[in-house]
């Protein structure tokens, strides 16, 4: 890996990680912002979807633009967004104001986390591919597990403070990328994908959509409906249902996040060269269904917090891994092909704390016996994936 592609995927990781700061910012000061403003549960609620729902309608369309103009001026307009998503949210108190900050903030994350993907895959062979987006997959999940740590922090001065200094270090982030980040056509193609970046047929077309890229697409969105069908409802349920503090709640989340980014940066790569991403995919899918089940017949804190954290790192290295074969499974379309992730990934963070927390309603089991049901379904479908070469000559036909 040469210097010039060392120094892009710093780049790409600091700005994944900053955008993923961005989603999850808002959530220590929402209780503060619902007392200030006289907001009603549905207010917030509509309010954070929105960021959700702009994330899930642009990132298929962004993806295929940056197909086509490059990644450097979608990402470079992705961190502006970002700047003006977090400055207005900052300056404003009127709800409808934060209503478009979120929308803003959602194009500015469809626009960056699928981006830097795409372009992680372009200037990455094979062999490197699954560290970088292990990488890449770490800077996603440290944003989402340090933000509500840096944001309640911020919100110590005022609860507007995590905001203008979110829109500092966006500017200064897409200040850096146009400065250091080469343009497109100056970065070193990897010899292995040098033919392949070209798209070899219409991105709707039969020809793209082979077997094992539907069923990849259909993980994607498995896996994160049942992530935030688990996680969504788990402080409500352990309280219930075990009694968990909300020391008990930290601990697990804390240990969640060290243990999760410590398998993403240092011990993804070895698993994908020893196992392959297909057997992991398949792992992890099982450990997650059978943990989940785990739960629900655990008579003790001890075994809720140990299932806990096997499910948490099951579903961390999935969509790495998930993402990795998608990458080989079509050497173009790389742009499409992360919007789709992420879009379909936005759909999963929807669907899953709504239908959760309607069947936490009727039963405290049912949420996690569902989830359970999918995640089973999910592990079965992975013996079906072929080698991702063997969808190549589809694709060329």
């Amino acid at each position: 890996m040469t210097k010039k592609t060392k120094r892009a995927i710093f780049i790409l990781i600091f700005s994944e990680f900053l955008v993923c700061l961005g989603i999850i910012l808002v959530i220590p000061v929402m209780p503060f912002i619902k007392t200030q403003l006289h907001l009603s549960a549905t207010d917030m609620g509509i309010m954070n979807a929105l960021f959700a729902f702009a994330q899930f309608v642009a990132s298929p369309l962004i993806g295929r633009l940056s197909d086509r103009i490059g990644r450097k001026p979608v990402l470079t307009a992705g961190l502006f967004l970002y700047m003006v998503s977090e400055v207005l949210f900052a300056l404003t108190n009127h709800l409808w104001v934060f209503n478009i900050s979120r929308v803003i903030g959602g194009l500015s994350a469809a626009m960056v986390v699928p981006t830097a993907m795409a372009l992680a895959a372009d200037i990455t062979t094979k062999q490197q591919r699954a560290r970088v987006i292990g990488w890449l997959s770490a800077a996603f999940s440290g944003g989402l597990i340090l933000g509500p740590g840096i944001g309640g922090i911020l919100a110590g001065v005022s609860y507007k403070t995590p905001f203008w200094v979110a829109g500092a270090l966006g500017l200064l982030s897409a200040v850096v990328l146009i400065t250091l980040l080469p343009n497109d056509a100056e970065h070193e193609q990897p010899v292995a994908t040098a033919t392949t970046t070209t798209p070899t047929s219409h991105p709707m077309s039969r020809a793209f959509w082979t077997v094992p890229i539907i069923i990849l697409f259909t993980m994607i969105l498995v896996s994160s409906f049942g992530l935030q069908g688990f996680e969504s409802i788990y402080s409500i349920y352990v309280n219930e249902v075990f009694n968990f503090s909300l020391s008990n709640i930290a601990l697990v989340l804390t240990l969640n996040g060290l243990i999760s980014l410590f398998f993403q940066v240092a011990l993804f790569d070895g698993m994908v060269s020893r196992l392959g991403e297909r057997r992991l995919i398949r792992i992890c899918f099982f450990l997650a269904a059978v943990s989940t089940i785990w739960i629900t017949q655990a008579h003790s804190k001890l075994e809720v917090m140990v299932a806990t954290l096997i499910i948490f790192t099951a579903f961390d290295l999935l969509r790495p891994a998930i993402t990795t074969l998608l990458t080989k499974a079509s050497e173009a379309n790389q742009g499409l092909i992360n919007g789709l992730n992420m879009s379909l990934t936005s759909i999963g963070n929807i669907a899953g704390p709504i239908m959760s927390g309607m069947l936490l309603d009727m039963n405290t089991h049912y949420p996690y016996i569902v989830v359970a049901g999918f995640l089973i379904v999910s592990y079965l479908m992975a013996f079906l994936l072929r080698r991702p070469q063997a969808a190549r000559p589809v694709e060329q036909s």
